[in-house]
């Protein structure tokens, strides 16, 4: 199993949380090492998250958006990040126990099989994840069972205004920035419409810069290795898009 911690350093993790919507003041009040750059939006910037909400994070990394929420949750809130590798659980858990944040936990588990209880959370957040599933529509009814009525889902993600060239579609290089596991934009919505969501709305969309996506140290070794031409690069970054979208699953009397 790899781990995207590896690859990056710390301009491009730099450069990537302000593409991905992270303010300055955001960045400074997160703990050193929660922030990976391995994002492409800022859900916790969109949310509707509120004092005392249960919040969730699919694929919490070492912990970004969860310390983000936090501190809105407050005390009387609670903050779930899930993560499948040991190594971003562990690095998470440490972040929090050294920042002394305690309405904070990270737990072990894949996001097609939460280890969350059912009805119990107030807020779904991911960030660039749910792409790295091979069963995104699994994922997105797990998030279903898991909110309570009335409950809101945001999501930012990668998806594809058209398909990808195959060289990348089974990349493990693509699938570490998002790219080889996105799927079709209109594939992406109605798999959240039939997991049972209502109210879904895209909020936000734009392009993801294709010279950043270069300067990633892991796709820009892939990159020299097949000699992609930049203009290329350009090609196939005008199809990929990031979305911010937002799902209720609402009360149904």
């Amino acid at each position: 199993m790899f781990s995207k911690a590896n690859y990056l350093d710390s301009d491009f993790i730099q450069s990537a949380g302000k593409v991905a919507g992270y303010s300055d003041e955001e960045l400074k009040s997160i703990p050193d090492g929660a922030n990976l750059g391995l994002g492409c939006g800022n859900p916790v910037a969109l949310s509707l998250i509120k004092e005392g909400d249960v919040v969730l994070d699919l694929g919490s990394g070492a912990g970004v958006d969860c310390f983000l929420a936090s501190n809105i949750v407050g005390d009387k809130g609670l903050v779930i990040g899930v993560d499948m590798t040991t190594e971003m659980v562990e690095r998470a858990r440490e972040n929090a126990k050294n920042n002394g944040y305690r309405n904070v936990e990270f737990r072990q588990g894949e996001i097609e099989a939460l280890p969350v209880e059912s009805a119990s959370v107030d807020v779904i957040i991911s960030n660039c994840v749910i792409n790295l599933s091979t069963d995104k529509p699994r994922v997105f009814q797990e998030a279903y069972r898991v909110l309570k009525p009335g409950g809101t889902m945001l999501v930012s993600d990668m998806a594809l205004l058209e398909d990808l060239p195959d060289y990348l579609k089974g990349s493990v290089e693509g699938y570490v920035r998002c790219i080889a596991g996105a799927i079709r934009k209109d594939e992406y919505l109605e798999s959240i419409k039939q997991a049972g969501f209502e109210e879904i709305s895209v909020i936000g969309e734009s392009h993801f810069p294709a010279e950043l996506i270069a300067e990633q140290p892991l796709l820009k070794e892939l990159v020299t290795k097949m000699n992609i031409p930049m203009s290329e690069l350009q090609r196939i970054g005008g199809t990929v898009v990031s979305l911010k979208i937002a799902a209720k699953k609402l009360v149904h009397l």
